[in-house]
This record gives C-alpha cells, sequence and structure tokens, in this order.
C-alpha cells in the first residue's frame, strides 16, 4: 500500500506535543544483560521502558486526541527505536514515519476516534540488544464532525467480467490528501484475487477496476474502513455498508463495424457470429469498450431524446425489442427487423447495434449486466470513459491509475505497510 505523508506531522525536534498522544521511551532503564554467549541478538528482548509518559489527558487515565498524531520517542541516545506498529481493535493499520537515526517516530496517517489502539515497539541499545515495549491506549470522540459515509455499486447481484466498482461519497472531497485518506480506506478483495486501483470520477464518485477484466466466476468484496477516521476539521468517516458481488462466464462482444459482424466470446471461445449494422455516416456508433447497463426486454425509441427534431427526414417513434443498453444516452444492441436487408453489408442505424428479431433474442438470453461490448474500425469518436455509461477500460492502465490519490503506479495491497526501518549506515 502506498504511503503518504501527513501535514500534521510531528517535527523533528519535538519530544513533546501538548494536547496529542506521545509516548516518551526510555531506552536506557532496565537493559537487560547479553547472554552467555555474548551474542547480544540472543539475549531475552528487555523492557524498553521503565518510565512510559502519555502527553495531556492520557496520562491521566483520559483518552487521546485523534486529531492529534501519535509520537514515539526514545529518550536515550544511546539507543534507537528500530520498528513500531500501531493497530486498531478492527486490524486497521496506521502508517508512521520513522527518522533515520531512529531517535523518533511519528504517525503519518489519522487516527480514528473511539477506538482502542496497540502500539508494538521495537528498540536496541547501543550494543545491539533488542527491547520491546507493547502499550495499548483509546481515542476520544469527537461531537462536532460531519459523517462522511460511502454507497458502493452497482449493487449486490452476479455481473459480468466488465463491471466496476463504484462508491459514491456524501460529501465532496476535493483536497489531494485528503482524499488519499478516503481512498485508503476503501478497501477491496476478489476470490480468485487480482489487483487494481480507485480513480477519482469527481469530488464524490471513484471506480476500481482491474488492470484487466475481471476473472469469472469471481467473488469481490468492497468495505470502508473509514469509519471515525478524520477527513478534515469538519469531516469524519461515517459507517458504511459493505457489498458483494460475483461475476459470472466471459462475455465478449466484439461489433466489427467495417465487417458489419458482431462475434460473441464465452470463457475465450467464440459461439455465434451476428450479422449487423451500426450507426451511419453522421450517427456513427460509438468506437471502444462499453458495458451492459441494463436490458429491455421492450423500449420505446424517440428520434427526440437523441437530438433529431419531429418530423424530420431523419425522425422515428417505434418500440424496438430485446434491447440491451450500453449508454445511457441511448446507444443500444436491440432487434431492427425493418433493416434486415443491410445487416452484414452497410451501416444504416442512428447510432444502435441492430440485428434480426431471432439473433436479438439470441443475445438478450445471452449477456448480463456488467458483459463487454466492444466496437472497432468505425470512423466515430470513442466511448466517453465516464458520464455515459462505463467507459472505464477505454483508458489504458497508466492513465487509470493517475487517477488514483495514491501514489501512481502502484496498487492496493490487502494489508497496509504500518512502520518504516531506518536505513543502517
Amino acid at each position: 500500500m502506498r504511503r503518504t505523508k501527513s501535514p500534521r506531522g510531528a517535527g523533528a525536534g519535538r519530544s513533546r506535543v501538548a494536547g496529542c498522544a506521545l509516548l516518551a521511551i526510555a531506552l536506557g532503564a532496565g537493559v537487560a544483560g547479553c547472554s552467555s554467549d555474548g551474542d547480544p541478538l540472543a539475549a531475552e528482548p528487555y523492557d524498553a521502558a521503565d518510565r512510559i509518559s502519555f502527553g495531556g489527558s492520557v496520562e491521566t487515565g483520559g483518552k487521546a486526541d485523534p486529531d492529534k498524531p501519535l509520537e514515539v520517542v526514545a529518550e536515550d541516545s544511546d539507543g534507537r527505536i528500530t520498528d513500531v506498529t500501531v493497530v486498531d481493535a478492527s486490524g486497521r493499520r496506521v502508517t508512521g514515519e520513522l527518522a533515520a537515526d531512529g531517535s523518533r517516530w511519528h504517525s503519518t496517517s489519522p487516527l480514528a476516534e473511539d477506538a482502542r489502539y496497540t502500539v508494538r515497539v521495537s528498540t536496541e541499545d547501543e550494543d545491539g540488544t533488542p527491547g520491546r515495549k507493547v502499550l495499548t491506549f483509546t481515542t476520544a470522540k469527537p461531537s462536532t464532525a460531519k459523517r462522511l459515509t460511502v454507497a458502493f455499486g452497482p449493487g449486490a447481484g452476479t455481473y459480468g467480467v466488465g463491471q466496476p466498482l463504484t462508491a459514491e461519497l456524501s460529501a465532496p472531497v476535493r483536497d489531494p490528501a485528503q482524499r488519499a485518506v478516503v481512498e485508503r480506506a476503501l478497501k477491496v478483495e476478489s476470490t480468485p484475487a487480482v489487483s487494481g486501483t480507485w480513480h477519482w470520477v469527481d469530488d464524490r464518485k471513484l471506480h476500481y477496476r482491474p488492470r484487466d477484466y475481471w476473472p469469472a466466476h469471481a467473488t469481490i468484496g468492497v468495505r470502508s474502513t473509514l469509519e471515525g477516521v478524520k477527513v478534515n476539521d469538519r469531516l469524519r468517516g461515517g459507517r458504511s455498508e459493505p457489498l458483494t458481488i460475483r461475476t459470472g462466464d466471459r462475455v465478449i462482444a466484439v461489433t466489427d463495424a467495417a465487417a458489419h459482424r458482431l462475434t460473441v466470446y464465452k470463457n475465450d471461445e467464440e459461439i455465434k457470429r451476428i450479422p449487423v449494422t451500426t450507426g451511419k455516416p453522421g450517427f456513427e456508433t460509438r468506437n471502444g469498450v462499453k458495458v451492459v447497463l441494463a436490458k429491455e426486454r421492450l423500449v420505446r425509441m424517440r428520434s427526440t431524446t437523441v437530438g433529431i427534431a419531429e418530423g424530420s427526414e431523419e425522425s422515428y417513434d417505434m418500440d424496438v425489442e430485446f434491447a440491451i443498453r450500453v449508454t445511457w444516452s441511448g446507444e443500444y444492441v436491440h432487434a431492427a427487423p425493418w433493416s434486415v436487408g443491410s445487416q452484414g453489408y452497410d451501416n444504416v442505424s442512428h447510432g444502435c447495434v441492430g440485428m434480426s428479431t431471432g439473433d436479438a433474442k439470441w443475445f438478450f438470453d445471452t449477456v448480463r449486466e456488467g458483459d463487454v461490448v466492444k466496437v472497432e474500425n468505425l470512423a466515430g469518436a470513442t466511448m466517453e470513459p465516464f458520464g455515459n455509461g462505463y467507459g472505464d477500460w477505454n483508458l489504458d492502465w497508466p492513465t487509470w491509475q493517475a487517477g488514483s490519490a495514491l501514489t501512481p503506479g502502484t496498487t492496493q495491497d490487502p494489508v497496509e505497510q504500518a512502520r518504516l526501518r531506518p536505513q543502517t549506515a
């Protein structure tokens, strides 16, 4: 998982921070002797601190302020911190930064409110003898912050391998650092496992997809660990419902507009070729990858909905059977019995992919929401990535990754790295 430095990180010259959860680790006290063979690493780890102090109310039994960073300090110049892990009761890890000389560690990701944390500190003295200390503390619960919740999509069910996951936020998040906090808390797991990343569509919406399509017959879960985590001074994460979806067979339909043919592949095997007609000049079908949005047994199609004036030479108003919607603006794959003579030979539609009623019924019965419908070899524009359906797959992988608030070029790991080790000289 990627790591970003928090602008609230503790300063290098600070040994106490008023009002923050501060752990001062005295490394010189209680040092155990070396083992009988003289190897300090073979010794039982000593208690790294017989004096532990928490700043502010924590020292008197109060709760830590989750809006303040957590800091661990080695007060003995002859010893150093080698490792710090901080994890709460639900398994959420806190990322942090360790000074190169091991003198101090501070958190770089926010603490959650009303949470119980366990801190494990590893140290070593000047002879290399290891030390260890385990501490626990709880954080307070601010009452003034607005709650940021996440609604995941598309909804429970079984989908095709092209279906992206969506996350709709209850409030806009614009700041890049705050977006990183949100994105880091949105966890996606799949069986079989694949790597992927989130892409910010706008201030409220994210989409998630792997590099390639999902595996067939996969189980995909998405959840938020944002609850109680500070996003900004007025916004904290709230409780969000997780989502689990599944994928069916790998069904890919490829329309070659130049050849006037749609070929359907199921689990990488060709299962049917269908003669079709696509958009004529001036009404070209969009090139690129689209995803099935809905299946409509009967739909009324009117030219006025796509900007063609009623009563004009190109106007139409008709009921269409076996319609597979692939854009919100009205592009379908559907039965077009009026153009059977052109199917397989010419492009005469107003932008949809038309086929015979029999072939359209077969296609309607074969595909499901989330299946992939690709169009190629037309002179028209490419399907938009967002806003008119799911054109997510038309962005190459580096461009997709660039839409993440986390470091481009890396993907979300199941477990975040929560500590940094100083490099030895």
